[in-house]
């Protein structure tokens, strides 16, 4: 490097590259280990939103939907939102009319 001409030096380089991999070695663990808690908490939403859309129907027709796949057909909820992910899906009792989510093994 000339004199007079400024720039960084290696060490402050590695410097700031040890700070970014310290700040990354905290802080991924942190979100992988929320995605659980992100996926319970979505899918507990989506049970209360077809629980509400159950409501809805009842409120609509005098009755319970036989199941889930008729509110899908009377357009309350669409196809997708009968499952939560691919280890959870939502179970519904026509006979109460409650909707409740269960794991799949």
């Amino acid at each position: 490097m000339r004199k007079g001409e400024k720039g960084f030096t290696l060490i402050e380089m590695l410097i700031v590259l040890l700070i970014i991999a310290v700040l990354i070695l905290l802080i991924i663990p942190n979100l992988a280990g929320k995605s659980k808690e992100v996926n319970k908490k979505g899918c507990m939403a989506l049970k209360s939103m077809v629980q509400s859309q159950v409501t809805a129907y009842e409120l609509a027709e005098g009755k319970f939907p036989a199941n889930l796949d008729e509110l899908v057909s009377g357009g309350y909820i669409e196809k997708d939102q009968k499952s939560c992910s691919s280890k959870q899906t939502l179970q519904y009792d026509s006979t109460t009319g409650k909707v409740t989510v269960s794991e799949k093994p």
